[in-house]
């Protein structure tokens, strides 16, 4: 089987991963918003395929996110916005990912992939708060019921939501190392 070839199958099966782990995850709910399983075939995307192939990735986990229906509370809001959100968060968490990884494995390959691994919920988590600064604060201060909407945000649409994503990303990194280090292995036999 050719590069090209091996590459175009390996992302195919990222995509359905990340799609179908999305669709999975809104099973596992806190508070606001489903569990973002998601992150993790990105990040291998990202090691394996580089930063585009991560935006890539991002971007089905964007697009998988306004189908499941996990944003339809900013969509009966802002449509525009909860767009390009959703979209802007996925597709930058996983470009990062990618940008990380590609400048740390020089260095350390399993420090990439735990800081790769690391940056993909902050990245995602923090253009979410931007986007909720950005298109929906007289919405959120709606929500916040009078109290600060910025620690509403924190609390109460965030919450535990950021801290489990980032625990499985860390929880997982070994494992994703050692995929990535087996399809490097496999990159290199082709």
């Amino acid at each position: 089987m050719s590069k090209k070839t091996k590459k175009l199958v390996m992302m195919g099966l990222l995509t359905a991963m990340v799609f179908v782990l999305q669709f999975v995850s809104m099973s596992i709910r806190t508070a606001t918003f489903s569990i973002t399983l998601s992150l993790v075939p990105i990040v291998v995307g990202a090691a394996l395929y580089g930063k585009w192939a991560g935006a890539w990735l991002g971007f089905i986990f964007g697009v998988a996110v306004l189908l499941t229906g996990d944003a339809n509370a900013f969509l009966a809001v802002n449509v525009p916005g909860t767009i390009i959100t959703v979209i802007l968060k996925g597709t930058l968490a996983g470009f990062a990912s990618g940008v990380v990884y590609e400048l740390l494995r020089k260095k350390n390959d399993t420090v990439a992939t735990f800081v790769s691994g690391v940056l993909t919920p902050i990245v995602n988590t923090g253009v979410f708060i931007l986007g909720c600064l950005a298109f929906f604060m007289p919405t959120i201060r709606e929500w916040a019921g009078g109290s600060n909407a910025v620690k509403f945000i924190f609390v109460g649409l965030i919450g535990f939501n950021f801290f489990i994503e980032l625990a499985v990303n860390l929880i997982l990194s070994p494992s994703i190392a050692r995929i990535i280090k087996i399809g490097r292995k496999e990159k290199i036999n082709v």
